[in-house]
């Protein structure tokens, strides 16, 4: 017999273990992502709600959840099973909106807390639901578990009416199998009518890859065809490899019919005797427990690794698009040194300007035509680099996550931040240019306006201000010219690499906050490795 075997190191692990789990993140929409954010939610579902309260808290009553399709009768088999009306019962769809957990009064204070299902708030009176609000959810918007107590429940057994598995509400399937997650005992309940719909199989084939304790209720069965149904069923469990499953048969009676809420007492008698069985001897129970338990831990041995899959699908999606930009922008990095180089900047008005400077033209104009240059000259860098990165990121599914694709428009922005950097890079030189025009031992000092302008006109011009270098050495002697350029020259590499390091980093932000890393995987791996040891 499979027992428990539960040490604190096997908790620690486990947590460490659950805590990677939620760190992971699948934010960029590759192929494999919803269905890696589902295994997560769901593992956390099952790790939260039932399997660490469970080893912490080994003593606790078993927990069966009733689960199965709109109209299966559910609520009226909770209701027959305790033996009066705890959970709302008709033929309305859907009738379960607040799932109801109903337990025996000693056992009140194990859920009463946040043992289980902790997302759950918790409330103790009858829910009146109006027609119109069919979510599972309170007054301040919480999804909430509503508490009963019966003395006819032995204490050591809960059960808990779940909302449909199909329901039309996504909230409630959602609820739905999160509340599956946090069972020791699944009761699957179907109908005569519907038993082969997929949606009950999926829940079936779940609950066997899981190893999960599971136990199936074909209800409302018409007694005209009960032995008929009961064996094509029967047959449908044995092809599934479910032929083991414990399997009741509860007949179409006119409590069901009609929703009456509560069947008679022999309807139900044989599932209440295995249910209470299960909780009452201490071997069934630990069968139970362990069996669902170690189910939920060995099929960590693959959930983990295709979570871990899914996030270095995810790191090597978000390389290639950080590479896309970066690829781009050191290509226009290196692009705008070389026409800075050969004097592209000194061109149109700039040009125009320096040839009537300084009889036609002040040392202020010309330095506004160079700014402003300089400005179109990396503005168009970078609108040319976001191109590529745009042209690159449209062969990339994962560049179509909304984060990435809701960005800021680029010219007016960019323009205005290129602006303030290029004026910001003039403010200096101008200054430098006073340092080296106050360092001079001559009465008659140049203007430091036309010193600014002229060094600005070496740095930008290229062969085309060779004679700005001229007029430069005589108005502050050759060392003081040539200092003057390499200083400027340094600032002007300084100011250029801050704009386009901005610039990247601007297109690269989005990115960055999805926060994709290379970690998870490792981590993923890695504490699957240590609970596997401590197992």
């Amino acid at each position: 017999m499979v027992t428990l075997d539960v040490r604190p190191q096997l908790l620690d692990a486990l947590s460490a273990l659950r805590d990677r789990v939620a760190a992971a993140r699948f934010p960029l929409p590759l192929a494999g992502a919803p269905r890696a954010r589902a295994n997560r939610d769901e593992l956390l579902a099952q790790l939260d709600d039932y399997l660490v309260p469970r080893l912490r808290q080994p003593e606790a009553p078993l927990l069966a959840v009733v689960g199965g399709s709109t109209g299966a009768g559910k609520s009226t088999l909770v209701n027959s099973l305790v033996g009066r009306r705890v959970s709302e019962a008709s033929v309305l769809r859907p009738t379960t909106r607040t799932p109801v957990l109903v337990c025996h009064p000693e056992d009140h204070h194990w859920f009463s807390g946040m043992r289980v299902l902790p997302d759950l708030t918790r409330v103790w009176m009858p829910h009146q639901e109006p027609s119109d609000d069919l979510l599972p959810t309170g007054p301040d918007g919480r999804r909430v578990l509503r508490i009963e107590t019966a003395e006819t429940l032995p204490p050591g057994l809960a059960l808990l009416d779940a909302p449909d598995i199909d329901s039309l509400l996504a909230d409630n399937r959602v609820l739905a199998a999160e509340l599956m997650c946090a069972a020791d005992i699944w009761v699957m309940v179907t109908t005569a009518a519907r038993y082969a719909d997929a949606v009950p199989w999926h829940l079936l084939r779940t609950a066997k890859e899981y190893d999960a304790t599971l136990v199936t209720v074909l209800d409302r069965v018409p007694h005209q065809v009960v032995g008929e149904v009961s064996r094509q069923y029967g047959a449908l469990l044995t092809k599934a490899g479910l032929g083991d499953v414990p399997r009741f048969t509860v007949p179409e009676l006119p409590e069901s019919a009609w929703g009456g809420g509560l069947l008679p007492a022999s309807a139900v008698a044989s599932l209440r005797t295995w249910l209470v069985h299960q909780a009452q001897d201490p071997a069934a129970r630990r069968q139970v427990l362990a069996r669902t338990a170690h189910g939920v831990l060995d099929s960590l041995s693959s959930r983990m690794p295709e979570l871990a899959s899914a996030a270095a699908a995810q790191y090597a999606a978000a390389l290639r698009l950080t590479s896309a930009v970066d690829g781009a922008y050191d290509s226009e990095y290196a692009r705008v040194r070389g026409r800075l180089q050969s004097g592209a900047v000194l061109a149109g008005d700039a040009l125009k300007r320096w040839r009537a400077f300084p009889l036609d033209c002040t040392a202020g104009e010309l330095l506004d035509a160079l700014v402003e240059s300089l400005a179109a000259l990396l503005l168009c860098a970078v609108t040319a680099a976001d191109e590529r990165v745009d042209d690159a990121w449209r062969r990339e599914p994962a560049s179509d996550a909304p984060a990435l694709t809701d960005r800021d428009p680029l010219p007016d922005n960019a323009e205005h931040r290129i602006g303030l950097a290029v004026r910001r890079w003039r403010r200096e030189l101008e200054e430098y240019a006073e340092d080296e025009v106050r360092a001079l031992e001559r009465g008659a000092a140049p203007d430091p306006e036309a010193v600014a302008a002229l060094v600005a006109t070496v740095l930008l011009g290229g062969r085309r201000a060779r004679s700005a270098g001229e007029g430069l050495a005589e108005r502050l002697g050759a060392h003081g010219a040539l200092r003057l350029r390499d200083r400027g020259g340094r600032l002007l590499g300084e100011h250029l690499d801050r704009v386009m390091h901005t610039e990247r980093e601007r297109r690269l932000a989005p990115l960055e906050a999805l926060d994709v890393h290379a970690e998870p995987q490792a981590e993923l791996i890695a504490a699957l490795s240590v609970l596997q040891k401590e197992r």
